[in-house]
């Protein structure tokens, strides 16, 4: 396993809508700037590779300087460290393939079977959360010779806990939940469609106030559960 860092920066909003953008960097790589939390803009990220405790890994010096460098070149007004607001990093546990830099490290996943002949172990390296339902088909399709009553694929078209609604359907959600909670303000609405999608009507369910939800943690986060 080659360990990578990944690191990302935060500012206060930089555009009023809800696209984000993609940028090509000199050096061959991309940087992003993604509306984040209503208020913020997310823009990330780096490549280093990280030794040491994963629960530590923090951004350094080199990776907040260039992300400022790489999204100023495209910016009217160019970031200046003083409006960054918070900043988070991440470890990725990705398969070592011997590539030469950690930016040229393979994002793809790896099985490998062992115990031929015996209890087989399983061993995944590496992989994204983007492909993680591709790798579970994978990784039983290479356990497939050893399980009995396995169905085919099935994954394609089953949605996520809550997503059983149209993908352009987050709005009439909104309104369906604003109807019945006209006590919670539209923006508190719209973060718990984003995280919770058609369970989000569970969480409110019996709610008559904004108190009903127990105690606020700020930014239209509160204390119940569903």
């Amino acid at each position: 396993v080659r360990m990578v860092k990944g690191s990302h920066i935060i500012v206060h909003r930089l555009f009023d809508h809800d696209r984000c953008y993609i940028f090509q960097n000199s050096d061959g790589r991309i940087v992003f700037a993604i509306p984040y939390e209503q208020d913020f803009t997310l823009i990330g990220t780096t490549d280093e590779d990280f030794e040491g405790d994963p629960a530590k890994a923090e951004i350094s010096e080199r990776e907040t300087d260039y992300l400022i460098t790489a999204l100023s070149d495209y910016l009217a007004t160019p970031i200046r460290r003083e409006d960054i607001v918070a900043s988070y990093s991440g470890v990725r546990p990705l398969y070592d393939d011997g590539a030469s830099s950690a930016t040229a490290a393979t994002r793809d996943y790896t099985l490998k079977v062992e115990g031929e002949g015996g209890a087989p172990i399983l061993n995944i390296f590496g992989g994204k959360i983007t492909t993680y339902r591709k790798l579970a088909e994978a990784a039983l399709e290479k356990l497939g010779s050893r399980l009995s009553g396995m169905k085919d694929p099935w994954t394609e078209g089953a949605t996520l806990p809550g997503g059983d609604f149209p993908w352009d359907g987050a709005e009439a959600l909104t309104d369906r939940l604003a109807a019945a909670h006209p006590y919670l303000e539209r923006r508190h609405l719209r973060r718990l469609v984003r995280a919770y999608g058609t369970r989000a009507e569970r969480i409110l369910e019996g709610a008559d106030s904004i108190e009903a939800l127990g105690r606020h943690f700020g930014a239209a986060a509160s204390w119940r559960c569903a």
